[in-house]
């Protein structure tokens, strides 16, 4: 493969990513001031924590000259999407293996249709099979059964040692700018990557966007991979996951339409608008001291 190794150059991101004031009275009458930090603006097509968790596996990929990425999700992955377009702009192979064999025979939804668009094969497995996946024989099972053997495989999520270091960079953007940095969480490598990278007095803040409790466990493990151990001030919000992911109940809905309206920006439904309900619910409910600054991490658009 004769394909350079910077991804600078290949795929054109656009660290920083700006930070943007918002002037909103739940906020502004506890005296907390609340910051966005537009991580969905950092690429086009890898937007946020994507480019952040990718950008490493994709040089650690080129450099080691594979011709094919594999990866892990549901089907609604914004990590598959994600994966899908940076193996089109790379111009290297991706597959994706998705979570319910129920889905082979059905029309692809929105999601998925866009990952096939970008030449992602996907290959579709049980839900007990897909679980399975952390032992390593059940794991090159499944890689031999999707014809991905070779491949580079990326975690599902895009959560490992090395995406650590591309979000604990988002940590570095946010040194001397915020007092508690805040994240929705998924598989926990934004938020453990994030801590990392922040300055001594900040804090990461947390929130699961599917329950179950599992995350802290998941963090603890990736900054012990990564750093032999825990690293920086976090914590988790806990209970803000309207029921578990992808579920967006009416007031939700609701809270996210609200927040667009006065503010002029697009919210996501399944990770932002759970963020930002939960700072919402927090700052009303005096957990930031007044004279806090409060930064929501933005890490997609809807």
């Amino acid at each position: 493969m004769n394909r350079p190794a910077n991804l600078d150059v290949l795929l054109q991101p656009r660290p920083p990513s700006p930070l943007q004031e918002i002037h909103d009275e739940r906020f502004e009458r506890h005296g907390v001031r609340l910051l966005l930090k537009r991580d969905d603006l950092v690429h086009p097509e890898l937007p946020g924590n994507k480019w952040r968790k990718l950008a490493p596996n994709l040089r650690a990929a080129l450099r080691a000259g594979h011709e094919e990425l594999v990866t892990f999700g549901g089907a609604y992955s914004n990590h598959l999407r994600a994966t899908a377009a940076a193996g089109r702009l790379l111009g290297i192979g991706t597959v994706g293996i998705v979570r319910g064999d129920e889905l082979a025979g059905r029309p692809l939804n929105d999601s998925l249709a866009r990952c096939a668009a970008d030449g992602m094969r996907l290959h579709f497995v049980s839900r007990s099979r897909y679980r399975a996946k952390a032992d390593p024989q059940a794991l090159a099972e499944l890689l031999d059964g999707a014809g991905a053997s070779g491949a580079y495989v990326v975690p599902e999520g895009g959560s490992n040692a090395l995406a650590l270091a591309g979000c604990a960079e988002l940590g570095r953007e946010l040194r001397g700018v915020t007092d508690v940095a805040a994240v929705a969480c998924g598989t926990g490598g934004t938020l453990a990557g994030l801590a990392a990278g922040l300055a001594p007095g900040q804090r990461a803040l947390g929130v699961p966007v599917l329950a179950g409790g599992f995350l802290s466990g998941e963090i603890r493990s990736l900054q012990t991979e990564a750093y032999g151990g825990p690293v920086g001030d976090w914590s988790l919000a806990e209970d803000f996951h309207h029921g578990g992911y992808a579920r967006v109940p009416a007031a939700l809905e609701s809270f996210a339409a609200d927040f667009a309206a006065r503010h002029g920006f697009p919210v996501e439904r399944i990770y932002v608008a759970k963020l930002l309900w939960a700072l919402t619910t927090l700052t009303e409910a005096g957990t930031f001291p007044p004279g806090t600054t409060v930064t929501a991490i933005i890490t997609g658009r809807p």
